[in-house]
C-alpha cells in the first residue's frame, strides 16, 4: 500500500485546503526558509503519528487568523486538518478479493481524513451487488433464495429478504446463518456490511508517519540519574511529560533500549563491562551501516563509555554519565565529544538509532510493520559538505527501497537532478500562504533556485546550454544525432546547424521539468523524443499551458516511415533510423563475450516494432544475461555504432537523418 496524495489545511502557515502528490519512492520538498516546508511534515505528522503521541491541536495548529471564528463551529463542525489517499497492490486487492467475494483491481483507491477533534472518517466503498450476484451462485440454493440475492443491493437487504421468505432446503438455511453472521460481524453505523470488512483488512496496513529533525541528534554526554528522575517525574505527570523529557533524552533512551539495557541496570548491581559491551556493540553495528553511505571520512567511528565524574558541574557530578565520542583512526586514534565533531556524522548515527529504536518498538507491540512506514525527514543532511550530500541521497534510495521518504531542503545536491518530478516546490504566497506545488514553471525564481543549481550542476558536468536547444532523452540521442549530421553533409547534404546545441536531459520524464526551469530565460527549446505509441502528458500539457509550442515537438516516428500517414505512426527509437542489420552487428560486436558465441540474426528476433525491444525480448527467450540487470546498454552500442559506421549508410537511413535536421533546423530558425 503507498501513500498517494494529501490534501492538507487549514493548518498552521497553510490557509487554505490544497492537494499534493505523493511520489511511489523519495517525495522532495523545496523551498526558501519559513516557506512551511516544515508546517506541511507536521501535518503529515500529527495525521497518523507511528508512536501515536503526537495529536492535532486546534490553538497550536489551526491558522491564528480564522481561529476565532474556527472555536464557535469546533464542537459541532469539526474541519479535517488532513485527508491522505492510498492506493493498494496486487496482493492486497487479491485478499479483499478472496476473503469478501469483491472484484476490485490493483490501484484502487480510498481515503482516511483526520479532523481537528483527532477522529477519523473513510473514505471507502466497495460495492455490494457484484458481491451479491457471486453469492447467488451458491451451489443449493433455491429459487426462491436466489431471486431475493438477484434483487437485492446491500447484503443487509438480502438478509431481511431472505427471513422473509421460506426457506425449502439445508442449503438455504446454511446460507443464511453464514449471512447472519457476517451481517452481525459489521459495525452497525457502517452502511455497507462488505466495506468494514475491506476496511477490517485495509486498516492495518496503512502506513503511519515518523518524523525526524536535527532536535533529535544524541548528546555528547547524559547523566543517567537525572534521565531516571526525568522519566519517573513525566510518568507521574503525562501532561507535561514534554517539559521533562527533551530530544537528547529520547534520542540516549533510543540507544538504551537498542542495546538492550534499562536505566535501572546502572543501580542495581550490572557488571559495567557488561554494560558497556552491550552499548559498544549496537554503536559498532550503526557506524557499519553508516560507512556503506558516509564516503567523506571512513576512519571515523563512535566511542562509548559510562562512568561518573564528581568533579563536573550538575547533573553530571552525581551517578554515571553516559559519554559518547567521536574516534578519527587517520589521527592516531584522537577522540573528541560526539556533539563538537562532524555534524553531518552525528545527524547520521543519530537517524539510524532513532529509526532503528523505533522499528523496534513498533515490532514489539505489533502495531505496524517496517514496510507500512513513511519517513518525514526535516532538512536531513544539512550541515554535510556538497558532494557529502550526493552520497547521502543514495542513502534516501537506499531507505525507499522499504519506505517512502519525504523529505525538505533548499540545497541544490539534494535534489537528484535527473529526477526533478519527485520535487515539490513550497512558497509562502501572501494572503495564501503556504502553497505546495508541482508546477514549476509558475513559481517565484527564488523557490525554484535549488532546483536550476541541481540542474545547472548536472549540466556543468556534462554539457553547455546554448540559445538554440535540442532537447534529447540521453547521451545515446547525442552520440548518434552528431556522428549521424556528419554522414548526411559527407553526403552532400545539410546536417544539424552548428549553432544549435544537443542537450540530454536524462529521460523523457524531464524534458518538461528542464523547459519550465530554463524557459524563462529566453532560450529556444525543441524537442525530440521516443514514441512509445501514445502522446506524452507532460509534454501535451506544456503545449496547452504555451510553455512549448507543438510545433518544436518532435518524435522519431515522424522520420521513420517517410511520407506515411502520421495518423498510423508506431513506437519508434532513435535505433529504429538506422539500419536494423548494422544495428544488430554491433550489438553482437559490444556483447560477444556475454554472448558467448551466440550471434542474434535479425530475422530470428521476435516481432515488435522496436529494435531494442526486440533484441531484449530475444535475449529474454534465450535465457541471455549481457549484464546484472534486464536489457542492455543501448549507449554502449550507439557508442559502437558511432565508432565504427557502416561503410555504406544505406539511401534511406541517410533520407530520414535528412529530414529530421532540416526539420530541426527550421523549428530553431
Amino acid at each position: 500500500m503507498l501513500l498517494t496524495s494529501v490534501k492538507v489545511g487549514p493548518f498552521r502557515s497553510i490557509n487554505e485546503q490544497q492537494t499534493t502528490e505523493i511520489d511511489p519512492q523519495v517525495t522532495v520538498l523545496v523551498g526558501m526558509n519559513e516557506a512551511g516546508k516544515t508546517v506541511f511534515l507536521r501535518a503529515l505528522h500529527k495525521a497518523k503519528d507511528a508512536l501515536d503521541k503526537e495529536k492535532f491541536d486546534i490553538t497550536e495548529d489551526y491558522p491564528r487568523k480564522d481561529l476565532l471564528t474556527y472555536k464557535r463551529r469546533h464542537e459541532e463542525s469539526p474541519e479535517d486538518a488532513v485527508i491522505l489517499t492510498y492506493v493498494i497492490d496486487d496482493a492486497e486487492a487479491s485478499e479483499i478479493n478472496a476473503k469478501i467475494g469483491c472484484d476490485i483491481k490493483a490501484g484502487f483507491r480510498f481515503t482516511v481524513s483526520r479532523n481537528y477533534k483527532n477522529a477519523s472518517s473513510i473514505g471507502l466503498s466497495i460495492p455490494e451487488a457484484p458481491i451479491l450476484k457471486n453469492l447467488a451462485t451458491t451451489v443449493g440454493l433455491s429459487e426462491g433464495a436466489v431471486a431475493v440475492l438477484s434483487k437485492a443491493t446491500s447484503l443487509r437487504e438480502a438478509l431481511l429478504g431472505l427471513k422473509g421468505i421460506s426457506l425449502t432446503n439445508e442449503a438455504d438455511t446454511e446460507f443464511v446463518q453464514g449471512l447472519e453472521t457476517r451481517v452481525s460481524g459489521a459495525r452497525a453505523d457502517w452502511s455497507s456490511v462488505c466495506t468494514y470488512e475491506a476496511w477490517q483488512l485495509l486498516s492495518p496496513q496503512i502506513p503511519s508517519f515518523l518524523y525526524f529533525s536535527d532536535y533529535d541528534l544524541l548528546p555528547g554526554k547524559l547523566n543517567l540519574k537525572d534521565l531516571a528522575n526525568r522519566l519517573a517525574a513525566a510518568s507521574k505527570d503525562p501532561a507535561n511529560a514534554h517539559k521533562q523529557i527533551e530530544p537528547k533524552h529520547q534520542a540516549v533512551i533510543a540507544l538504551l533500549r537498542m542495546a538492550g539495557v534499562e536505566l535501572d541496570d546502572f543501580s542495581n548491581g550490572t557488571s559495567y563491562e557488561e554494560l558497556k559491551a552491550q552499548i559498544e556493540s549496537v554503536s559498532i553495528n550503526l557506524t557499519d551501516q553508516i560507512l556503506e553511505f558516509w564516503k567523506q571520512n571512513e576512519d571515523l567511528e563512535v566511542e562509548i563509555d559510562i562512568r561518573p565524574d564528581a568533579s563536573d558541574a550538575a547533573p553530571f557530578n552525581d551517578g554515571p554519565n553516559l559519554y559518547l565520542r567521536i574516534k578519527n583512526k587517520r589521527h592516531r586514534g584522537v577522540t573528541t565529544p560526539f556533539d563538537q565533531r562532524s555534524r553531518g556524522f552525528i545527524w547520521f548515527f543519530s537517524f539510524l538509532v532513532w529509526f532503528d529504536s523505533v522499528q523496534q518498538q513498533l515490532s514489539v507491540v505489533g502495531s505496524t510493520t517496517s514496510k507500512n512506514l513513511v519517513l518525514l525527514l526535516d532538512e536531513p543532511a544539512l550541515a554535510l559538505h556538497a558532494l557529502a550530500q550526493s552520497d547521502f541521497l543514495r542513502y534516501i534510495d537506499d531507505l525507499a527501497e522499504t519506505h517512502q521518504v519525504i523529505y525538505t531542503t533548499h540545497s541544490p545536491f539534494m535534489v537528484n537532478s535527473d529526477r526533478l518530478y519527485q520535487v515539490r516546490v513550497v512558497e509562502d504566497k501572501p494572503r495564501q500562504g503556504t502553497v505546495i506545488s508541482s508546477n514549476l514553471s509558475g513559481s517565484d525564481s527564488k523557490t525554484i533556485f535549488p532546483l536550476q543549481a541541481a540542474l545547472g550542476w548536472n549540466i556543468a558536468q556534462n554539457l553547455f546550454i546554448a540559445e538554440r536547444n535540442l532537447l534529447v532523452e540521453g547521451i545515446s540521442e547525442l552520440t548518434v544525432l552528431q556522428a549521424m549530421s556528419r554522414a548526411v553533409e559527407e553526403t552532400g547534404g545539410v546536417g544539424l546547424d552548428p549553432q544549435i546545441t544537443i542537450v540530454p536531459v536524462g529521460g523523457l520524464s524531464n524534458v518538461a521539468t528542464f523547459v519550465s526551469l530554463l524557459g524563462g530565460n529566453g532560450l529556444a527549446f525543441a524537442v525530440l523524443h521516443d514514441y512509445s505509441g501514445k502522446s506524452d502528458q507532460k509534454l501535451d500539457a506544456m503545449v496547452q499551458q504555451k510553455l512549448l509550442n507543438q510545433k518544436q515537438v518532435f518524435n522519431f516516428s515522424q522520420f521513420k516511415n517517410l511520407g506515411a500517414d502520421e495518423a498510423v505512426a508506431v513506437a519508434t527509437d532513435l535505433e529504429d533510423l538506422l539500419d536494423p542489420k548494422a544495428y544488430l552487428e554491433h550489438f553482437n560486436e559490444v556483447y560477444s563475450k556475454a554472448l558467448a558465441g551466440t550471434v542474434l540474426k535479425l530475422e530470428d528476433l521476435p516481432q515488435a516494432d522496436r529494435i531494442v525491444q526486440r533484441i531484449e525480448k530475444q535475449l529474454i527467450s534465450s535465457q541471455v544475461s549481457v549484464r546484472p540487470t534486464p536489457g542492455y546498454n543501448h549507449f554502449a552500442v550507439a557508442a559502437a555504432y558511432v565508432a565504427v559506421p557502416p561503410k555504406k549508410i544505406s539511401k534511406d537511413v541517410i533520407q530520414r537523418f535528412s529530414k529530421l535536421f532540416e526539420t530541426i533546423n527550421q523549428a530553431l530558425s
